[in-house]
């Protein structure tokens, strides 16, 4: 079989190691199959695509609407390869899923609007199927709502027509969508459990992502449901890719 990859972002070392711990649980996968790059350490390698069954990329610190002057000489070059690899990705319409920051890399290269309106907590939110996304191959299996862990400070806000809205949820309407065939986005995170969301939690404490005074809130928030199926869009991406 042809390996995947796995695009990381997360500079601290926790975290960024248990986010391909869980992608290599919930793929299936061995580490030799996805290879994992961490972009925030050096510069993306070439990638023959050729010579892959598919691309994953990992949710991240970086936020596709900050200013330009705000965002640091490493998210500028990641956003440039990032823009460069999805010319070649969507051209030749080649399997990616991107969870979380695949929204703002798929979303800014498709020309989306992608704002702070619909920015949403550290927490489980209901995520209802499209009609599209009832009728997608990959989210084949899965109920028409699910519960899903989400947190992010920035979302999609107008989706091109050149995309197809698989997934909404009450306070952020785009949470997942495909463009052509094989190139996907969510804006939850199907690679997450309750431990590794944990572990997010505490490593970002002073990101933003919630007050100083609302650590046990947040870790609340994501024990208040059983969230168990959405970690099944990423064995069922790798069932239908792998080549």
């Amino acid at each position: 079989m042809k390996p995947f990859v796995l695009l990381a972002t997360r500079a601290e070392d926790q975290p960024a190691d248990e986010e391909y711990a869980l992608f290599l649980r919930y793929t299936g996968l061995t580490e030799d199959e996805l290879i994992r790059v961490r972009l925030e350490a050096g510069p993306m390698p070439a990638l023959l695509l050729e010579d892959l069954s598919g691309i994953f990329v990992g949710g991240g610190p970086f936020n596709a609407s900050d200013p330009a002057e705000r965002k640091s000489t490493v998210q500028h070059r990641v956003e440039a390869e990032f823009a460069a690899l999805l010319r070649d990705v969507v051209h030749r319409d080649f399997p990616f899923l991107g969870a979380c920051y695949g929204v703002g890399t798929v979303g800014t290269y498709l020309g989306a609007l992608i704002d702070r309106t619909h920015s949403e907590p550290i927490s489980v939110v209901p995520v209802t199927l499209t009609d599209e996304g009832a009728a997608d191959p990959l989210l084949a299996g899965l109920p028409h709502t699910f519960g899903a862990f989400v947190g992010h400070k920035e979302a999609i806000t107008t989706l091109p027509p050149t995309a197809t809205l698989l997934a909404s949820s009450p306070t952020c309407p785009v949470q997942m969508f495909r463009v052509r065939r094989n190139v996907y986005a969510t804006q939850f995170h199907p690679e997450l459990d309750v431990d590794g969301i944990t572990t997010r939690i505490h490593a970002y404490a002073e990101h933003g992502y919630f007050a100083a005074d609302e650590l046990d809130l947040t870790l609340a928030a994501v024990r208040s449901a059983a969230v168990s199926h959405p970690s099944r869009i990423l064995r069922t991406f790798v069932e239908r890719y792998a080549r």
